[in-house]
């Protein structure tokens, strides 16, 4: 996309972005069906924010929202359960949760050493393909090893047994440098599907003026000052501030989060991390 398109996109009102977002998660349904696209949440702003673009607009094409699947790092606030639990009571969501259970059983707590030795085939076929020779790694969910296992794993075998065409997710142009070059479409392997962004246009600013314009549920830790949510164990306050009123233009959104992780999310997507 040129940079004059995206400009152009990216300065756009709020309410200007939403309808974008929706022109382009239509065009998802039409290209590759409801029952074939997996909508990827997590409880976060953002995600919510493109989940209720996406339930408006499957009203207004008349068909039903698709699966939505929430993936389980191995330590989640009980504040996303919780926030999780309530707009799936408010928005009659299926939601599919994902867990690599065969990592996760082999510790009792975090910080526990996993032994590579004890894992399934695909479980250690992932740990040689990001390059790990170890013979065990400490359970730290937002770990570079963990990241991998616990997320794109697991989220992998999901696209394969439900026969996925696409999943959406919910990442911006300017969360994260690694995201800059998105596409609203872009193509995956392993396994082959597409990955659809509607709301890369948006801006963190633009989230919080379209949750207030438009009455959108959203977890209640932003209110203590979270500003970008993760891992529980990786994730602090960026202030004692309400994220909304945070400066969100002159201070980094994700200076809360796990740096290991914000270093090497090149590495991470490039393996198929979202």
């Amino acid at each position: 996309m040129l940079q004059e398109e995206k400009k152009t996109l990216t300065e756009m009102d709020a309410d200007r972005k939403i309808e974008r977002s929706k022109a382009v998660f239509r065009e998802a349904v039409e290209r590759f069906g409801p029952d074939r696209i997996a909508l990827a949440i997590t409880g976060g702003k953002d995600s919510t924010t493109a989940l209720w673009i996406a339930r408006r607009a499957c009203e207004e094409m008349g068909v039903k929202l698709p699966l939505c699947m929430f993936i389980d790092e191995g330590d989640v606030f009980d504040e996303i359960l919780e926030f999780m639990a309530r707009i799936k009571k408010l928005w009659s969501l299926d939601i599919a949760c994902l867990k690599n259970k065969d990592v996760s059983s082999k510790a009792r707590g975090l910080g526990d050493m996993v032994k590579v030795s004890s894992l399934d085939e695909a479980n250690q076929a992932a740990l040689r393909e990001m390059g790990f020779i170890g013979e065990e790694f400490p359970l730290m969910p937002d770990s570079t090893v963990c990241n991998h296992l616990m997320k794109t794993v697991p989220m992998r075998e999901f696209i394969t047994a439900n026969g996925l065409a696409a999943v959406s997710i919910a990442i911006r142009w300017d969360e994260q440098a690694a995201r800059r070059d998105e596409d609203y479409f872009a193509a995956r392997a392993n396994p082959l599907h597409t990955r659809v962004h509607p709301i890369l246009h948006f801006t963190e600013r633009d989230i919080w003026t379209a949750i207030f314009r438009h009455d959108i549920p959203y977890n209640g830790l932003y209110k203590q000052g979270y500003r970008s949510l993760g891992a529980r164990c990786a994730t602090g306050r960026a202030s004692d501030m309400p994220a909304w009123m945070q400066d969100m233009e002159n201070t980094p959104e994700r200076v809360g989060r796990g740096q290991e992780k914000e270093k090497v999310m090149g590495q991470l997507r490039a393996l198929g991390y979202m």
